[in-house]
């Protein structure tokens, strides 16, 4: 298991509900932000892969992704630098992975 609910746990005070809502928003929101991403890299568009980067960021941190955290990181660091396209590219395919292993765990322990 590559998330953690501790953070959401300790924010929940044993409020279950809450608990399934914030999973329930980064399972409707993060895929898509995912997606805008990817197409921003293809497009070679820093600002708007530096924009996605740094929403995709609390969200994975909250599940304590903390691997997808400095992902996100370099990745907002990078385009805000406008470094290399390329550069930065290389660093998505791992945060794409763990993402979508992260959303189909969410899925099954969440019955969702």
């Amino acid at each position: 298991m590559i998330y953690n609910l501790d953070k959401i746990n300790e924010m929940a005070e044993g409020d279950e509900d809450f608990i399934k809502s914030v999973v329930s928003v980064f399972l409707e929101e993060v895929p898509g932000d995912l997606e805008g991403l990817e197409t921003a890299l293809n497009e070679k568009d820093h600002k708007e892969v530096y924009m996605l980067a740094h929403k995709i960021k609390p969200n994975v941190d909250l599940l304590g992704m903390e691997q997808s955290k400095a992902r996100a990181l370099e990745m907002e660091t990078l385009a805000k630098a406008e470094a290399n396209i390329e550069e930065i590219a290389a660093v998505f395919p791992v945060l794409k992975t763990d993402i979508h292993q992260v959303i189909s765990e969410l899925k099954k322990d969440f019955g969702l």
